[in-house]
């Protein structure tokens, strides 16, 4: 696609302010429509501009960028205020950009309404300067980088520009395409690092992953690409001691050039044609359709060494369903001629773009790995890469393990760079065509003898461990149901509860420990006040295992209310607890297992926000609002939760909420209205002011959460921001300022403006203020909260003034026991998926 034909920017033409025109802004100048800044060498150019011939971004719009100076079409590379574009502007209302005295680029509108910031504090006299990298950076008096545009990507990537990768407080960063080739804000599609496996790079639609490029195995330079015989272009993956990031540079004799995500989803390496005075497609992924993430369905793979890319089943596979595979619908993938046995062999698969959903295990050489897959019977692959061939941080081997089905392989071409050597474990049959098992016939004669004596010899050892362990099993039992009833002296939940004949399958912890790898560090995913989480694959299925910590002694009540409530919980809002264990000192949750981030990772992270759009955020409110119902009203039993969060909403693959952390919670009886406590627990900002200030709670006090949450969902601030919400304690106090000034709708977050509907915000706004009023009796039951949400209503009654008690920004967890007032760290929060 030719991106000068899909793109058409024009400039502002407004008055030139009085700006120099340099290469920097400093503090006394503003810039404004009209004038810009240009780079040193004349390669990029700071200012406003405006999209024009486009129906999804009206040309009275105005946007801040950066654009090559040097090109006669204009190319924007980087947009500043993407989600909040300056409107209605004439002549007299034109936005300004300008450094603060603290050295902070600020842009505002001419009612002095901040449209963006970069949030930072330095020294005087610093300076905004645009370097001929197209670089923009704020740079102290000693020439130190407190702020740059490279760490702050928007669609483009341009050469000399870093993308962390690991180790680095940046990892994770993303390209994230414009919204339509006249629209500059943020669109579907993103590329970048998936920060939870760190290793490989993804292109994505929203969250669903449309093209993967291979974990990294070490090297340095991942491509080449060859404009004419003199000009190359060269993209690298660079390891430091402080970081592994990904960037690329041009030979000198090469013309402008750039990376860019598509607003039609595609990932392209654009070159500057001066012939045809247009940009040029060097490079367009994905190339084919069997590139894309997933096309060749489980276990298939996408062999790229034939002229037409297409799909094969991996080694030991064959197609699920014939008929369909060989009509080329490829998505059911293929499945095992044979199942598999614990002794079986591996086939190695040189030349092969490792597959997805793998988990590293830290600390193993090439044979330990081996071992680390073959020992574990659920183990069905494994691939071994040693990074140290640069100065990596850290542990430098790299061993990757697969269980379940293997999603997202290839076969490359001559087996080039990225590519893995892939261990395939292979049924026994398959494995002996393959030459894997079985080295010599005398093996074969020998084997049958050996493994006969051997069996006899390990039946009789099992028959006597089983019948010893038997009865030790059963001890066990009755053990454990004692302690579940018994070990908590709190007064949570009091003995005799009804909820005490649970049904939830107990695991061994022989099963846990080897599907965790002896709780190894490299499948931790969350660590809290009680413990570490870890993910692992329990009977074929992803977990997330809790395991309490053995001396906290608040951890032991919180094991025995999780599960004596959730195991009695059924319902789509709320996460599953599968299964615990209980040896000896041993205390273990079993839970779903979710593949994206907590609510507050996403919501209050500037760059991952935007994948959560007003529909998004609308459907989250809506089906916690749900979940808490239930809890209150629909469930067998009747729980006050205690802590609801965004920390403890938990999202599934489709953005869909649910409700975890029920350590705290609190049954109440058919006809009990509300409780009181010595141990108030929970997080200050959530907490209703008569549960924080007095210990007591019920329903009301949750619903009062739910509206901090709400207020939260709407406007993107943390409820502990005070530095965005300043002049106010709280950003309840805030929202209910906005509210009575009759502001309620410049409460809504500035980057879901595009996406929201104006009556659903202040619908939400207004509920949000009824349910975190401060006297109890007057904030609205979940079921009249639900029915409103759901259905809309115009009758809503006007809230009173809302709860509030002195707490500051710390933004943990608190216990606080009301005769002595100390305050510790309370929960796990930071349970985080895939």
């Amino acid at each position: 696609m030719d991106w000068s034909a899909a793109v058409l920017l024009v400039l502002v033409l407004l008055p030139p302010p009085p700006c120099a025109p340099d290469d920097r802004l400093v503090v006394g100048k503003t810039l404004s429509p009209g004038a810009t800044i240009v780079s040193d060498g004349g390669g990029f150019a700071l200012g406003f501009f405006s999209p024009a011939n486009s129906t999804s971004s009206p040309a009275n719009k105005l946007y801040l960028g950066i654009w090559y100076a040097d090109v006669p079409t204009l190319t924007v590379v980087w947009v500043a205020n993407r989600g909040t574009p300056a409107t209605n502007t004439t002549s007299s209302t034109a936005p300004t950009l300008s450094l603060t005295n603290t050295s902070n680029l600020v842009l505002s509108d001419a009612s002095g309404v901040v449209l963006w910031t970069t949030d930072v504090t330095g020294y005087s006299p610093a300076a905004a300067v645009l370097l001929d990298t197209g670089n923009l950076v704020i740079r102290s008096p000693n020439g130190t980088a407190l702020w740059q545009s490279f760490e702050h990507p928007a669609d483009s990537f341009l050469p000399g520009m870093r993308i962390g990768i690991a180790y680095g407080a940046r990892a994770g960063e993303r390209l994230v395409s414009w919204k339509a080739p006249g629209d500059p804000s943020p669109g579907r599609f993103a590329y970048g690092v998936d920060p939870d496996t760190a290793l490989q790079l993804f292109l994505w639609n929203g969250t669903r992953p449309l093209m993967r490029d291979g974990p990294w195995t070490g090297y340095s330079v991942a491509s080449r690409y060859q404009a004419n015989a003199s000009v190359f272009v060269y993209q690298a993956i660079v390891s430091t001691d402080q970081e592994i990031y990904l960037t690329y540079s041009l030979s000198d004799a090469a013309a402008r050039a750039r990376l860019v995500v598509t607003a039609s989803g595609h990932y392209q390496l654009q070159g500057w044609n001066a012939n045809s005075s247009a940009w040029a497609v060097l490079g367009d992924w994905p190339t084919w359709e069997c590139n894309r993430y997933g096309h060749c369905g489980p276990n298939g793979y996408c062999d790229n060494t034939v002229d037409a890319p297409t799909c094969r089943c991996l080694d030991g596979f064959e197609p699920a369903d014939a008929e369909a595979w060989a009509g080329g619908a490829f998505s059911r993938g293929c499945r095992r001629k044979e199942a598999l046995r614990c002794a079986d062999g591996f086939l190695p698969l040189p030349g092969m773009k490792s597959p997805d959903k793998f988990v590293r295990v830290a600390n193993r050489t090439l044979e330990e790995c081996a071992a680390e897959c073959s020992s574990n019977c659920s183990c069905v692959a494994y691939a071994y890469a040693n990074l140290s061939t640069t100065r990596t941080a850290g542990d430098a081997t790299r061993c990757l393990v697969w269980a379940g089905d293997l999603i997202d392989t290839e076969k490359i071409i001559g087996g080039g760079v990225g590519s893995d050597t892939l261990h395939l474990r292979l049924a026994g049959s398959d494995a002996a065509v393959q030459g894997v098992r079985g080295k010599s016939n005398a093996l074969r004669i020998a084997l049958p003898t050996v493994l006969t004596s051997a069996i006899l010899i390990i039946t009789g050892i099992f028959l006597a461990w089983f019948k010893f362990n038997g009865k030790r099993r059963d001890n066990k039992k009755g053990n454990t149901k004692i302690s579940l009833v018994s070990t908590s002296t709190s007064d949570e939940l009091p003995e005799g509860s009804p909820a005490q004949d649970f049904e939830l399958p107990f695991i061994k912890f022989e099963d846990i420990e080897a599907a965790t790898h002896n709780f190894s560090e490299a499948y931790k995913i969350g660590q809290g006040g009680f413990g570490k989480v870890y993910k692992a694959i329990l009977g074929g299925q992803e977990v997330a295992i809790k395991r309490l910590s053995k001396d906290s002694e608040q951890g032991t009540e919180e094991f025995r209310n999780e599960v004596i409530l959730i195991a009695k919980l059924q319902h789509r809002n709320l996460v599953r607890l599968l299964g615990c264990s209980v040896e000896g000192a041993e205390k273990i949750l079993i839970y779903e297992y979710l593949p994206n981030r907590s609510l507050d990772a996403i919501l209050f992270d500037s760059s991952r926000k935007m994948s959560l759009d007003w529909p998004t955020r609308f459907n989250i409110i809506k089906g916690v609002a749900r979940g808490l119902l239930y809890l209150h009203q629909d469930s067998r039993l009747t729980i006050v939760h205690r802590d609801l969060k965004a920390a403890n909403v938990l999202l599934d693959a489709e953005m869909k909420p649910k409700i975890a952390d029920f350590g705290m919670a609190r049954i109440f009886n058919d006809n009990q209205k509300n409780a009181n406590t010595r141990r108030v627990v929970g997080t200050y900002g959530y907490m209703a002011p008569e549960y924080a200030m007095e210990g007591v709670f019920s329903m009301k006090s949750d619903v009062y959460s739910f509206g901090v949450l709400i207020l939260e969902l709407v406007t993107g601030i943390r409820r502990s921001s005070l530095n965005k919400i300043k002049g106010f304690p709280n950003l309840t106090i805030y929202a209910w300022n906005m509210w009575k000034d009759g502001k309620g709708k410049d409460l809504a977050d500035p980057s879901i403006m595009d996406t929201c509907s104006l009556d659903e915000v202040l619908l939400c706004s207004h509920m949000a203020l009824l349910c975190a009023q401060e006297n109890p009796d007057d904030r609205p039951l979940m079921s009249s909260v639900v029915l409103a949400l759901e259905n809309g209503s115009a009758t809503l009654p006007t809230p009173n003034n809302p709860g509030h008690y002195g707490q500051g920004s710390s933004d943990k967890e608190q216990i606080r026991d009301r005769t002595d007032a100390s305050m510790n760290s309370l929960t796990l929060t930071n349970i985080e998926g895939r």
